[in-house]
């Protein structure tokens, strides 16, 4: 049985990180109901969080967390984005577990912000963050702004948060390729259709 860590650093009671890491733990659930998932909402552990960082000692409370990422195949880390990169809270984190807890394992980034605009901090702040801890990022990251929690934009949503799951669990179940088998048919489909085209129009 494969086991995902969802860990969010919402820092408000009413927190759209919180929601759209319930959006994630639900999609996963629905693609393969088996997996284990273990939800840890940073905001509580604030204080040890800071503690940890100032003294090096991490609490027992922190610890535990700390054993259930040691443990995990996968990690969904959830932020929301101040000033175009990840809040301190979840920095912090991230900085006080030992540096090769996330070596090799594969890591799904999501982020919620003010404006979309903020969505870069995704390739620009994030994936470094995770590429200097080893970890294996699925090729998908799923932000989501004010719209896209909308009538509008919930469709667009939920079609990146169920693509980048489907890419999480390919490469936490070994298949290696970050893409589902539908992923590859639609790229396959995609493909011949560029090739397709022209000869279309040569006709």
């Amino acid at each position: 049985m494969s086991r995902v860590v969802v860990v969010s650093a919402g820092v408000s009671d009413a927190s759209s990180s919180t929601l759209l890491a319930q959006q994630i733990s639900a999609a996963i659930r629905r693609s393969d109901p088996s997996v284990s998932i273990e939800t840890v909402e940073l905001r509580p552990f604030a204080h040890d969080v800071i503690d940890a960082s100032v003294t090096g000692f991490v609490s027992p409370r922190l610890q535990h967390v700390h054993d259930l990422l040691v443990h995990a195949d996968g990690v969904v880390a959830v932020t929301p984005i101040y000033k175009a990169s990840y809040t301190g809270l979840f920095k912090a984190f991230f900085d006080a577990i030992e540096q090769d807890v996330l070596v090799g394992k594969t890591v799904l980034l999501a982020a919620t912000g003010g404006t979309a605009r903020h969505s870069l901090a995704l390739d620009y702040a994030m994936r470094p963050l995770f590429a200097y801890l080893q970890a294996v990022v699925v090729p998908t990251g799923v932000f989501a702004s004010p719209h896209d929690w909308g009538s509008e934009g919930a469709g667009a949503l939920t079609s990146r948060v169920e693509r980048a799951v489907r890419e999480l669990l390919s490469l936490v179940q070994g298949s290696g390729s970050g893409r589902s088998a539908s992923d590859e048919i639609d790229l396959f489909s995609e493909t011949m259709l560029s090739i397709s085209d022209p000869l279309r129009q040569q006709d």
